[in-house]
């Protein structure tokens, strides 16, 4: 069974693992021991409720239970930018017009912004290939969702997301080789990489400080704009399913696309239900498959499974009671994994 935790110190070895594994364009999990060992202690002090609001954020991890083996990772920023400022780059519309030339043109732009600052972000979600498979990645992506319908209050009342961008085989960026190229004397990863390891200001000192034409970019770079990665996809469609939408803001690197939303509004938030745990003997099949995690703030644990469900009970296995650490009569917040399935 697979089953989410939150992430431990003795993890940090199956994080370097994982992180070797990106590719570039992922900067939230860079390959650098240092800098996700101070990551882990960051979550632990604010699970251990220590860490000041600029500093606040959770990782979850994935692991199989049959090998104990950490397969997968995703994160949550409490609120972005208190610390270090947040840039990306609005895209928006500048108008060229002339009543005596009968001229009238509308351009796009590019302006660079600070629009999301103090915004919980969903972050660092990134699942081992050989996993991906079984409605795991489903899994690793909302039941950070789940938490957040749980414990509300711990966080910021608009989310974001920002998706990968596009980049080929060998690692460029189109959009980086139009642009970025022009301000740094910088190969994009090892831009990227800066930014992951949290060495973000030269982003300030080097980036163009007006508006530009987006028709200045050369043609590959402006068909990218707001396009994200072939792996990246599956995870872009996981949010928009759950109310996640752009907003015309992307990533100054890479030009990915941020996809946003109230928090209120996520599907998660508004529909997941708190039931009363009844474990069985017997497994009691439903009719759906449903995400369900525990109410447990430092102790959060989430799973898929097809249990039985009533009006005020859900019944499960013993084995689904152990991996989400509750015992008969604790509440369970549960919700079905897919949109277009509701509470029978």
């Amino acid at each position: 069974m697979m089953f989410i935790r939150p992430i431990h110190r003795e993890d940090k070895q199956a994080l370097l693992q994982l992180a070797a594994k990106t590719g570039s364009g992922f900067t939230s999990l860079p390959h650098n021991e240092n800098h996700l060992e101070q990551r882990i202690e960051r979550m632990i002090n604010t699970w251990e409720g220590t860490s000041p609001l600029s500093k606040q954020g959770y990782l979850f991890a994935l692991v199989d239970s049959e090998t104990h083996t950490l397969v997968g990772v995703s994160g949550v920023e409490v609120a972005i930018g208190l610390n270090d400022p947040w840039y990306d780059f609005h895209v928006g519309t500048q108008v060229h017009a002339s009543k005596e030339l009968g001229i009238y043109r509308q351009m796009k732009k590019l302006s660079l912004s600070n629009d999301h600052t103090g915004n919980s972000e969903l972050c660092t979600l990134f699942l081992d290939p050989d996993y991906r498979m079984d409605k795991n990645g489903q899994l690793l992506s909302k039941s950070r969702l789940l938490f957040i319908a749980a414990f509300k209050d711990k966080f910021s009342k608009r989310i974001i997301a920002e998706m990968r961008g596009v980049s080929d085989q060998d690692g460029r960026s189109p959009f980086w080789e139009s642009l970025g190229r022009h301000f740094f004397t910088l190969e994009f990863d090892q831009a990227d990489y800066l930014t992951g390891i949290g060495k973000k200001s030269f982003i300030a000192e080097l980036m163009p400080k007006h508006a530009f034409y987006v028709d200045f970019l050369t043609e590959a770079a402006q068909k990218v704009i707001a396009d994200v990665h072939p792996n990246t996809q599956p995870a872009r469609r996981i949010l928009e399913s759950e109310g996640m939408r752009y907003e015309g803001y992307v990533d100054i690197f890479d030009a990915g696309p941020t996809l946003e939303a109230y928090t209120e509004d996520l599907r998660i938030v508004r529909k997941s239900r708190l039931r009363e745990v009844c474990i069985s003997e017997a497994a009691l099949s439903g009719d759906q498959t449903l995400l369900m995690g525990n109410e447990k703030y430092q102790n959060f644990r989430a799973i898929i499974g097809n249990p039985m469900i009533d009006a005020t009970q859900i019944y499960l296995t013993k084995t689904q009671a152990e991996a989400l650490s509750v015992i008969n009569g604790e509440p369970l917040r549960v919700v079905p994994l897919f949109e277009k399935e509701h509470f029978l």
